[in-house]
């Protein structure tokens, strides 16, 4: 089981979660995705879309100006 950095700061809604979509598609089942956005949007976005893929979010931190999603793949 591997785990994948997404950097995906300075990017503005709707491209995190598109991106988010695009790099599980390719992770095998049990990796871990782990995203780091800016865009203040993505707290709405990236949750809604781990729902509708199925794949687990393992957790969330936000700072300041940085929101980071670990997601397990399904």
């Amino acid at each position: 089981m591997s785990e994948t950095l997404l950097d995906l700061r300075g990017l503005r809604c709707p491209l995190p979660a598109l991106k988010v979509r695009k790099a599980l598609t390719r992770l095998s089942a049990g990796d871990t995705l782990v995203a780091e956005c800016t865009d203040p949007l993505s707290v709405i976005d990236i949750p809604n879309l781990i729902r509708e893929t199925g794949d687990t979010l393992q957790g969330s931190e936000r700072t300041e100006s940085l929101m980071i999603f670990r997601i397990k793949k399904a």
